[in-house]
């Protein structure tokens, strides 16, 4: 599968942002999907997942009620919708897709296909 996200931006704490997730390449219905984000100098870490039919969401709790991430798989996308952002929010977003099959997601998935990134800096 290929992904490409987009819709980051510099944006001010407080502020919002909704970053897009394409994917193509096979039948985004047969997987979960989620974001990740990497920081300066950090690991990268596990933000949001959505089952294959959007019935299932998870969230970091860092993002919890904060972030919300949806799908809609007649268009092959994922949204992850952001507010409230904070400074700690800064990161590359990376979209990610587990092998077909895993409809759900469980800690420690292992997603083998992900996006370029798409920068999110938050300021004060």
């Amino acid at each position: 599968v290929q992904l490409v996200e987009s819709g980051g931006a510099p944006v001010q704490a407080g502020g919002s942002l909704r970053l897009s997730c394409s994917a193509s390449g096979r039948n985004v219905e047969h997987y979960a999907m989620g974001w990740f984000r990497q920081a300066p100098g950090k690991a990268r870490e596990f933000v949001a997942a959505i089952s294959w039919n959007g019935g299932n969401t998870y969230y970091a709790d860092s993002v919890k009620g904060r972030f919300t991430i949806s799908r809609d798989n007649a268009k092959s996308m994922v949204w992850l919708q952001m507010n409230s952002l904070k400074v700690d929010d800064t990161a590359v977003y990376y979209c990610a897709a587990p092998r077909e099959g895993y409809y759900y997601y469980v800690p420690g998935l292992d997603f083998p296909s992900w996006g370029q990134g798409t920068q999110v800096t938050v300021s004060s």
